[in-house]
């Protein structure tokens, strides 16, 4: 699963990797380092405009689907499975109409009992840049008048070999080639947008033990990534 991540590389290397159009001085401020990103905050979300140029926006990271007649008071919608998206009535519109990036440079997972998790940073050796494969939805309140809540959630594939010991699920990194394609809402063929959503093949990625610092969701800064060289 993807519970937590951050996006910590600068803003206009963000915007060039992903192709921003020109991207004004409030897109970039979506883009300020975070080390803690957590479910039901606004985080940075890229998708296609109405004009068909790519911009980036911000999110409530936990989809609240434009159907419900309320939201949810259960835990946020953070992940979707992406074998059933195309069939599961929250998640196959926005699976056909509105995709979306979630730009990212790392993510976090846990091992060990409750009260005493270990937490693990993982990303690529290098610490570049990614997108998640995202998918959003538009919701009103009540009876139309209330306000307007854009909300996202991160598609999650089997996880591989490398990742299994922390869970059975991994986020869905996207191949850079396959921006475009994700992004088209003119694909709405499940069929040729599954092949995207296959898991990374194992040794890509690296992982290292960190800080409990991170465990707490007020914290928000360098140290939640700092390498811890030994757990004991």
């Amino acid at each position: 699963m993807c519970g937590r991540f951050t996006l910590k590389t600068p803003a206009p290397m963000i915007a060039e990797l992903l192709g921003l159009e020109s991207p004004g001085p409030r897109q970039l401020e979506l883009f300020s380092p975070r080390y803690n990103i957590a479910p039901t905050q606004d985080i940075a979300v890229v998708r296609t405009s109405e004009g068909g140029a790519r911009e980036a926006t911000p999110m409530r990271w936990g989809l609240i689907p434009s159907w419900a007649k309320e939201m949810s008071k259960g835990a946020p919608l953070i992940n979707a499975r992406s074998e059933t998206v195309a069939e599961k009535p929250t998640f196959r519109g926005p699976f056909k109409r509105t995709r979306c990036l979630i730009p990212a440079d790392g993510f976090y997972e846990w091992t060990g009992a409750k009260g005493s998790k270990q937490p693990y940073y993982i990303r690529f050796p290098d610490e570049r840049l990614y997108a998640f494969a995202g998918l959003w939805d538009r919701w009103r309140g009540p009876g139309g008048a209330g306000p307007v809540i854009e909300s996202c959630t991160i598609l999650t594939t089997a996880a591989n070999a490398q990742l299994r010991e922390f869970h059975d699920r991994m986020p869905v990194i996207l191949s850079p080639g396959d921006y475009e394609a994700w992004l088209d809402p003119t694909l709405q063929d499940a069929d040729a947008l599954r092949p995207l959503l296959d898991p990374l093949p194992d040794g890509e990625l690296a992982v290292d033990p960190v800080s409990t610092r991170v465990n707490k969701v007020a914290n928000d800064d360098p140290a939640c990534v700092e390498v811890q060289q030994t757990l004991f």
